[in-house]
């Protein structure tokens, strides 16, 4: 495995692109919908904390199966490149299915897109990881 301490970034947030970007956007939408999560929040103040870290949890789960899924190529992609089993498979689309409503091959998530051509260039220009000493 590569050890990538001696090439630290500035922070964890690397360059901070990705936590600009859900801030402004966070806020835009909070903004806009202000009028119902005053009174929600207010009159269920612990509805925040309760399911936070769940909704997270699941929020990066299930966007991380659509992005592998559009990525690898769908059900066979996941089988053969991370060697899922057909069953997980189903589990995960049967829960995307049931939080976004569509099929993860069929759903596009407002203001992403995925260049698969752009992510196999890139990826083939990317030096293989040194195997690690299987005696150590």
């Amino acid at each position: 495995m590569a050890d990538f301490r001696s090439e630290r970034s500035a922070s964890p947030e690397g360059e901070g692109r990705a936590k600009d970007a859900l801030e402004r956007a966070w806020g835009a939408y909070y903004s806009a919908n202000k009028a119902v999560n005053k009174p929600l929040y207010a009159a269920f103040p612990w509805l925040r904390r309760l399911v936070r870290g769940q909704v997270a949890s699941a929020a990066t789960d299930l966007f991380g199966f659509w992005l592998l899924w559009r990525l690898l190529g769908g059900f066979d992609g996941l089988q053969q490149s991370l060697g899922m089993s057909r069953s997980t498979i189903y589990r995960r689309i049967s829960a995307f299915r049931s939080v976004f409503g569509e099929h993860p091959d069929v759903y596009e998530f407002p203001g992403v897109t995925v260049d698969l051509e752009a992510f196999v260039r890139g990826m083939a220009k990317t030096p293989p990881a040194p195997e690690e000493d299987a005696t150590e």
